[in-house]
């Protein structure tokens, strides 16, 4: 096989593995296969061969990757108490009680967040 055609059907089998990927939740693999009329053989085929190219781009760039990523470095600092803000007298839901600011990010929190979200979005904004 020429090195054109190669390519073509690689970038066929990157098509349908991306979009077997993006399947409805719950939904097997082979379910999705079968009803697209892809071949579970050739699917598997091509998912190995894009895998061990990739496995092979990152150990020759193993060198340019540290093993182990470096822990940020966290600063704290003390955020004051902010009461939420009030309409005649009356608290509007929702309002924040603090914010948080970086270059690429902004995120207001209000009193009445739970534990869960507000874990969620701390852990989030770590990695932006």
């Amino acid at each position: 096989m020429d090195q054109c055609t190669h390519e073509v059907r690689a970038e066929y089998w990157k098509g349908i593995i991306k979009a077997c990927g993006q399947r409805p939740a719950g939904q097997p693999a082979k379910s999705w296969m079968d009803e697209n009329g892809i071949c579970e053989q050739s699917y598997y085929h091509w998912q190995r061969k894009f895998r061990q190219k990739a496995y092979e781009e990152m150990q020759k760039n193993s060198d340019a990757v540290p093993a182990v990523a470096e822990k940020a470095e966290f600063s704290f600092v003390e955020v004051p108490y902010c009461p939420p803000a009030k309409k005649n007298g009356q608290m509007i839901p929702g309002s924040p009680a603090a914010a948080i600011h970086t270059s690429a990010l902004r995120i207001e929190i209000t009193n009445d967040i739970s534990e869960s979200l507000l874990g969620l979005i701390i852990r989030e904004a770590s990695h932006a």
